[in-house]
């Protein structure tokens, strides 16, 4: 078993920056990719980063590409999300998720292929 807690959510103006965290705790050498996902109301959960952990590449939505940037810390069992220039399509809650093996790579942002996820953190995005 994995447990994921998130934490770092909030509410900011457009333009402005959040950093997520994720600490995982269990069986964390289980799963080899973990990711965030976000959901808005009324809305499909997406997937909007994603990280091999072992080698450390790094995928992302189209939606966040060139704004968000998910990065690792083996020693302290962290994923973090880094969200600059932020958008009121942004909000929504946000969700970490791991998974034991992602067969498929280009099928990473399917909610389905996670095996492990977290309650989530809210965050809000101003006009």
């Amino acid at each position: 078993q994995v447990q994921l807690v998130e934490s770092g959510g909030g509410s900011v103006q457009a333009g402005g920056s959040l950093r997520l965290s994720c600490v995982a705790s269990g069986y964390t050498d289980s799963c080899n990719f973990m990711a965030w996902f976000r959901q808005a109301p009324g809305k499909e959960r997406e997937g909007v980063a994603g990280i091999n952990t072992g080698a450390g590449r790094t995928f992302y939505g189209d939606s966040v590409k060139g704004r968000f940037t998910i990065s690792q810390d083996n020693a302290k069992n962290t994923v973090y999300l880094q969200m600059n220039e932020l958008k009121p399509e942004d909000t929504g809650m946000y969700y970490c998720a791991a998974a034991r093996w992602v067969p498929y790579l280009n099928r990473w942002w399917l909610p389905f292929t996670m095996d492990y996820w977290g309650k989530g953190t809210l965050v809000t995005i101003s006009s």
